[in-house]
């Protein structure tokens, strides 16, 4: 047996002359959705496979299907004769284009057996002076096949040896999906081997050392492994110390490393290859040669064998040393290897004569993590999904690690300089944005966007879902400079099977103890609508390149009042928060609060008439005269009392229904009457507050609400330990009590406020509502035992998901508002959110 190894996603090229048995080997060998025949390819485009007029079309549409299929990174062959160069150049440059392997597979079978062949076929009229002229054209090329670019060549020579092959398909050496971690990915080393071993030692390796005494492993007592994204060497003080101790690493299986630049070139000076010496080079040349020659052929086949990148935990996880466009990802070629040990410039040079290197990662769209190094910078940060952990160590930064999946960065600082840089680590001044911060444009938002999030990771807005938010944003929202944030939606609890109920306390204390979350805050639902405050103290005109006193917007971004009663209701939240003294507390011009503006016939007014109260009022009208009709038949002797039953409860039902959304409606004149409820201090100059408990948030509101009494509504509170029996059954009463009052119901959150799981970000919050404010959203009859039944069959599952994508997208935008990023990035958060509202989800939920 024959074995022919071809790597993933290769174009295999089978190259042989008429009657040589291409086709029986494709059939044989690999699917048949995997082979393209140049015969098969004719029949589509001339209904003749043997019609050779019809070859030009026939390749092209072949070339065609080729590239889509490694695009799409499968295994591709082309059947076809391919024995002429300029046949085969097409292919090659195909497979360089998607940046696969070529592999050629020749059946170089004797003459006279193939002309047999073709002699037995009566669609082949050809004589045997083209197979002979076929066969001396293969003869020619096969001394050159792997100058044309084919990365393997197998040749077959006997119809034994056609019979005797197999053919195995070997993973690339970048794919290591089956290596889950976790990992301890580190940035750019540069022979600082001291701050290597402390990093090691804060990230909870053990070290080993040799029989000198020096390190040459590290191991992890929980089984993590480290993986160094390059450059390792040149610059620093140690690197034949790094090598050492990395090394080790790799040869015991604790550690993983791909090729940095200066490996690479490290490896070229060490085999006697003319380089440059210069980047530090110098250096490590210089300590090597104090090293024993073993030592030193020992880095040479260590560098020489490193892989330009890895795909790791089933393809959720690249590393690579300059970073990777998921183009790139698992693919094979030069450009991609250049890409991961280089980057790409824009061809321009800075002040300091280096090359500018162009921000792939702000274009980055991919689902997967990348790591790497190659740029230093001050701290590691996420861009889109990525991170550069090379944080300058050896000039004078720190050398940094994320811990995967956790995405935990550790970092310590550099001894010293060790190594003065052409270019700052530091900028003297923040570099340029390429417009103004106040500039926003609708190419921001239009079309399908891929928008990353430091907490939910990248989440995707559809381009329906964007025209929609563009719809409302254009006809009516506020000024969308105002705009910084819109509040989630939120997910109700886990649907209750009790009696009587559709949601109860106990599914929302079960869930989040499940998730992790012992102390909750239930806080009451207030009758009114979620408005969202932006106040200014100085006008906006300096952050939000708009002047005036600030906005009070709805869900979807439309201002609640007009513009005169708008500035009545801003002046006096800004004097409540001076009386407070939130400005200087928290060192601010402005502020941003979440909070339920009443009553709810503020804004809903018309819709409390036209969808509520004449529903209301035509239930009791027309159950009122059935009722009448129904005791006159049952005076006459007519047997209608089980009619009569339910007429009767549809009626107490249609009275219940009409005390519900009377609750949420009272007269106002002006401001009179009107309340603001805050619950919750979103953010202000320079901070983000969701990492605040939600006891300190409710402080807040409270003090405001001290200030000004008429104008600001407490929230009432109960805390409750989910752990704890008797605390459930105490917040349990307390919604009981509630409800029971006509309240709407409660909302149930994490104490802690922003609070992760080993799945991700746990929600931010769960309502409860009570079983007759329910009435309004499912129907004054929805307590009937077989509605009931049908409405617990109710999906919870988008609603949640969606709850959860808008909570990290506003997350994103109040932390991008914090770090006074431009305004246009900061929108694009906001408007994903609002993108995603057109979600088709239940409204009812």
């Amino acid at each position: 047996m024959t074995v022919l190894t071809i790597p993933d996603m290769a174009l295999v090229v089978l190259v042989g002359v008429s009657g040589s048995g291409k086709s029986t080997f494709a059939r044989t060998h690999f699917a048949p959705t995997q082979v393209l025949s140049s015969d098969a390819f004719r029949g589509m485009v001339a209904d003749d496979e043997n019609d050779q007029s019809a070859t030009g079309p026939a390749f092209e549409a072949l070339h065609f299907v080729a590239g889509k299929r490694l695009a799409a990174g499968r295994v591709t062959v082309v059947d076809a004769t391919n024995v002429q160069r300029e046949s085969r150049a097409p292919l090659v440059a195909l497979a360089r284009e998607h940046d696969v392997l070529p592999v050629a597979i020749v059946l170089d079978l004797p003459e006279a057996l193939c002309r047999e062949r073709n002699d037995a076929r009566p669609d082949r009229e050809f004589g045997s002076h083209v197979i002979r002229r076929q066969r001396g054209e293969l003869h020619r090329s096969l001394r050159n096949l792997a100058k044309e670019g084919f990365r393997r060549v197998h040749v077959l020579r006997t119809p034994e040896e056609v019979e005797a092959a197999t053919i195995e398909v070997e993973p690339l050496l970048n794919d290591r999906r089956g290596d889950t971690g976790p990992f301890d990915v580190i940035g750019d080393v540069h022979g600082c081997r001291s701050e290597l071993q402390t990093l090691l030692g804060e990230l909870g390796y053990v070290l080993t050392r040799d029989a000198g005494g020096r390190p040459d492993g590290a191991r992890h007592p929980e089984g993590r492994r480290a993986a160094f994204v390059g450059d390792l060497v040149d610059r620093g003080p140690d690197t034949p110390g790094v090598l050492r101790l990395v090394m080790g690493m790799v040869a015991a299986g604790d550690a993983i490393c791909v090729c940095g630049n200066h490996e690479q070139k490290l490896a070229r000076a060490l085999s006697g290859r003319n380089v440059r010496v210069t980047h530090g080079l110098a250096e490590s040349l210089a300590q090597l040669a104090a090293e024993p020659e073993e030592f030193r052929k020992e880095v040479l086949s260590f560098c020489d064998g490193l892989v330009a990148h890895y795909v790791l935990d089933g393809g959720r996880l690249v590393i690579a040393h300059a970073g990777l466009p998921e183009r790139y990802h698992g693919r094979a070629s030069g450009k991609v290897r250049s890409f991961a040990l280089y980057g790409d410039t824009t061809g321009e040079t800075d002040e300091y004569g280096l090359p500018v290197r162009y921000p792939w990662a702000n274009d980055y769209r991919g689902s997967a993590t990348v790591l790497y190094g190659h740029t230093p910078t001050p701290d590691a940060e996420w861009v889109n999904g990525t991170m550069c952990l090379d944080t300058g160590v050896v000039f004078g930064g720190k050398l940094s690690a994320l811990r995967y999946p956790e995405r935990e960065v550790v970092a310590v600082p550099a001894e010293r300089t060790w190594y003065e840089p052409k270019r700052p680590l530091v900028p003297a001044a923040p570099a340029p944005v390429t417009r103004e911060p106040d500039v926003l444009d609708i190419g921001d938002v239009a079309g399908k966007r891929q928008v990353g999030t430091g907490h939910h990771g990248t989440i995707t807005v559809r381009a329906e879902q964007a025209a929609a938010a563009l719809e409302v944003m254009s006809r009516f929202a506020v000024d969308p400079r105002w705009l910084v944030y819109l509040p989630p939606t939120m997910a109700p609890t886990a649907t209750s099977a009790r009696e009587g109920v559709l949601e109860h306390p106990a599914e929302a204390f079960a869930g989040f103890r499940t998730a992790g979350v012992e102390v909750v805050v239930c806080e009451e639902k207030h009758m009114g609508s979620r408005a969202v405050v932006l106040v200014t103290r100085d006008g906006g005109a300096r952050r939000f390149g708009v002047d005036g006193p600030g906005v009070v917007v709805t869900r979807t971004g439309r201002q609640f009042f007009p513009q005169a009663l708008t500035g009545d209701l801003l002046a006096c939240t800004g004097a409540a928060i001076t009386v407070a003294g939130l400005w200087e507390e928290l060192a601010t011009d402005w502020l941003l609060l979440d909070a339920e503006l009443l009553p709810w016939s503020a804004k809903a007014g018309p819709l409390v008439r036209d969808q509520y109260a004449s529903v209301g009022a035509a239930a009791e009208a027309g159950l009122t005269a059935a009722g009448s009709a129904l005791a006159a038949a049952s005076a006459r002797g007519v047997d209608v009392a089980e009619l009569a039953a339910r007429v009767t409860s549809r009626t107490a039902d249609s009275r219940a229904f009409r005390e519900v959304y009377r609750r949420y409606c009272w007269p106002t004149d002006g401001l009179a009457g009107v309340q603001l409820a805050p619950f919750q201090v979103l953010a202000a100059e320079g901070a983000t507050f969701h990492d605040r408990p939600h006891d300190w948030h409710l402080a807040v509101a409270d003090r405001l609400c001290a200030a000004d009494p008429v104008l600001f509504r407490r929230t009432r509170t109960a805390v409750v330990d989910t752990t704890d029996e008797t605390s459930v059954a105490a917040g349990t009463s307390w919604w009981e009590e509630l409800t029971g009052a006509g309240g709407e119901g409660m909302v149930v959150k994490p104490m802690a406020n922003l609070v992760r799981a080993t799945r991700g970000l746990v929600q931010p919050g769960v309502k409860v509502r009570g079983r007759e404010y329910l009435r309004l959203i499912y129907g004054l009859d929805y307590t009937d035992p077989a509605h009931l039944d049908r409405l617990r069959q109710r999906k919870l599952g988008v609603k949640r998901s969606l709850a959860l994508r808008e909570y990290a997208l506003g997350l994103e935008g109040l932390e991008r508002l914090a770090r006074g990023e431009p305004l246009w990035r900061v929108h694009e958060c906001v408007f994903a959110v609002l993108a995603l509202e057109s979600e088709p989800v239940d409204p009812r939920l």
